[in-house]
């Protein structure tokens, strides 16, 4: 017979049903009857099993059938007569696959996030974190839908690259030499001998090669793991990370924030939408204003203003910040939460930044101040979005090279495309893990990815 999952047969119709899963409890009756709380993690619920002490083979698996085991059971869909569920399982067999002993770490209801991200392997058998990773999986989904719906191009760009497309230099090496001993001509290592015979490293953004794929395919979009080896250990940072980036040809920065718009509120849907029960739990357990707030984005026209306006607003505040609020000054996390929660009560577009504080490849407005960048600002979180208008013409393009000490040699492939057929073009990122941890209202980012790499930290 083949297996139903869980969050089918909680409205199921009756019939004989085959369940497999784990067993999250087990209560036994003086009737001589158990009662099992399995998961198979289809869904936040789980489904009550009622074992009669007289199934065959039954008294051998009792003390198999604690906490933690897992069990096929074979029985009767039916009508639940307990409150708080609708179906039920009348077991007619029982299989133990797995017993757990007594020191299975989960046998306690409520544990510490900082205890589970040590039990990395077990943790996704809790409920917060099978709901994370529910609701994480449904959002890669409808990033690939919108995409696609639009005529989009999937695009996947290399991991290792000789780019650093920040110019940040927080970059993770990869290399096949000796670290003790590696070549050297006139002392400096010799990349020639190495694997990829220059120096390489891990990707940070796939950005750069994704406009060249824009340049043929008009729009594409990347959707890929990225690493960045800032030694941060904070609630927001981690090494290796996931981002969601679109390029598209064709578009300025108005293009650029309204598409952007668009995603954000499509996601925010779709979650709310298919993980609905998923969601009430971070509603009540983790968040009381979490459906609230994501409702409000949704229905919300973005406010949009420009940097110098967003300064303005800081500046005439009577808040008290610990970073400086100066034109030309980066926004901090408390400037960008000011102004999405206190002044405009939305999610806020920031827009015409200071050209000082922003990548080489942003285009230049006119006197050349600034630059067409945009930040997306979302309330209780910050920034999740940043993008920009790239800049299409060759000549300015390697005269903000030359400034930002940037070797235009490096970059020559790039500097083509605007040699050669060179089109207006835009795209921003989005950090799918911060995406999540807004969703989900978690307040640290280590617990919304399913194996956390942060600095002396690279575990299972």
């Amino acid at each position: 017979m083949k297996r139903t999952k869980i969050k089918d047969l909680l409205h199921g119709k009756e019939g004989e049903v085959l369940v497999k899963g784990w067993v999250r409890t087990r209560r036994d009756s003086k009737g001589g009857f158990s009662f099992l709380e399995i998961n198979d993690g289809s869904c936040l619920s789980n489904i009550q099993v009622v074992a009669d002490h007289s199934l065959p083979g039954y008294s051998a698996m009792e003390k198999q059938m604690t906490t933690g085991s897992c069990i096929s059971v074979h029985g009767k869909l039916v009508v639940s007569q307990g409150k708080g569920q609708s179906n039920e399982v009348q077991a007619s067999e029982i299989e133990v696959y797995g017993s757990a002993p007594v020191d299975y770490p989960l046998q306690k209801k409520r544990h510490s996030f900082e205890f589970l991200r040590e039990i990395a392997h077990l943790r996704p058998r809790t409920n917060t974190f099978g709901a994370v990773m529910r609701v994480r999986n449904q959002l890669a989904f409808s990033i690939h839908r919108f995409f696609q719906d639009r005529g989009f191009v999937y695009l996947n760009t290399p991991i290792v690259t000789t780019s650093d497309c920040e110019g940040a230099g927080e970059m993770f090496q990869v290399t096949t030499l000796d670290p003790s001993n590696p070549p050297r001509v006139d002392g400096e290592i010799d990349y020639a001998s190495d694997f990829f015979g220059e120096k390489t490293f891990l990707t940070v953004s796939g950005q750069l090669e994704g406009e060249i794929f824009a340049m043929a395919l008009s729009d594409i979009y990347t959707f890929g793991p990225t690493f960045r080896a800032e030694n941060s250990n904070t609630s927001r940072h981690l090494a290796e990370f996931w981002m969601v980036e679109p390029e598209m040809a064709f578009y300025d920065l108005d293009d650029n924030m309204d598409l952007a718009e668009e995603f954000i509120k499509y996601l925010l849907s779709e979650v709310m939408e298919h993980c609905a029960e998923d969601m009430e739990f971070f509603n009540k357990r983790i968040d009381t204003t979490k459906l609230e707030t994501l409702k409000n984005i949704i229905d919300s026209r973005f406010e949009r203003l420009t940097y110098s306006d967003a300064i303005h607003q800081l500046q005439k505040s009577t808040e008290t910040f610990v970073y400086p609020v100066e034109w030309g000054f980066a926004l901090q996390a408390e400037h960008e939460r000011y102004l999405s929660e206190k002044v405009f009560k939305k999610p806020v577009v920031v827009f015409n930044y200071p050209e000082k504080i922003k990548s080489f490849y942003m285009k230049l407005n006119e006197g050349g101040e600034t630059v067409r960048a945009m930040d997306v600002l979302l309330p209780n979180l910050g920034e999740i979005i940043g993008g920009s208008q790239r800049e299409e013409n060759y000549e300015v393009l390697l005269q903000r090279m030359k400034d930002k000490d940037l070797d235009p040699k490096e970059y020559w492939w790039y500097l083509d495309l605007r040699k050669f057929g060179s089109a207006p073009h835009s795209g921003f990122g989005l950090g799918f893990e911060r995406l999540v941890q807004f969703v989900t209202g978690m307040e640290n980012i280590r617990d919304v990815i399913p194996f956390p790499r942060t600095p002396k930290h690279a575990k299972f």
